[in-house]
């Protein structure tokens, strides 16, 4: 039988917070490279030896994975993204430990912010650039080091600590 859906759990305020953290931060981040530090007109900024700001508009996935400039795709990635953040929402709203509530609500609000900018514009925009010699990582910002680190969170639990007792 189908059991109702919940949108609200005993630690969805731990997760719910860090997404709206996480997606204020990440936005006021961009509006901040975007517009008072103008990185467009100052790229490359170097950081560090192989760590440079730079400007790069992904119009695809991770990665730059399926980029395309089509109305379509930018639509259907942000369809995507918000069927998968609802999704998100309802798993935060079963868990019972704050680690893994934290870890979903990064997700969620690494996904909201990247979904974001493909609405207001049109692409996700990236800046931290790591390199070394002539080997060049990809181009990512605050959003994507969220989703990023959620997801490892979820995967040592999903390997290393589902048997353990609840962090609460």
């Amino acid at each position: 039988m189908l059991q109702p859906v919940r949108w609200w759990g005993p630690v969805s305020m731990v997760g719910m917070a860090l997404a709206v953290l996480t997606y204020a931060v990440d936005q006021l981040h961009k509006w901040y490279m975007l517009n008072p530090f103008a990185i467009t007109a100052r790229q490359p900024v170097n950081v560090l030896p192989g760590f440079d700001l730079v400007m790069v508009w992904n119009y695809g996935i991770s990665y730059g994975w399926f980029a395309s400039h089509s109305q379509f795709v930018r639509w259907t990635l942000i369809v995507l993204s918000l069927a998968v953040s609802v999704v998100l929402v309802m798993w935060l709203a079963r868990q019972v430990r704050p680690l893994l509530a934290a870890a979903i609500g990064l997700v969620l609000g690494g996904a909201l912010a990247n979904a974001t900018d493909r609405m207001v514009h049109g692409a996700v925009a990236d800046f931290f650039h790591i390199y070394a010699g002539s080997f060049s990582w990809y181009v990512f910002n605050l959003a994507d080091v969220a989703i990023v680190a959620g997801v490892a969170v979820l995967m040592y639990d999903s390997l290393l600590g589902s048997d353990a007792t609840p962090d609460r």
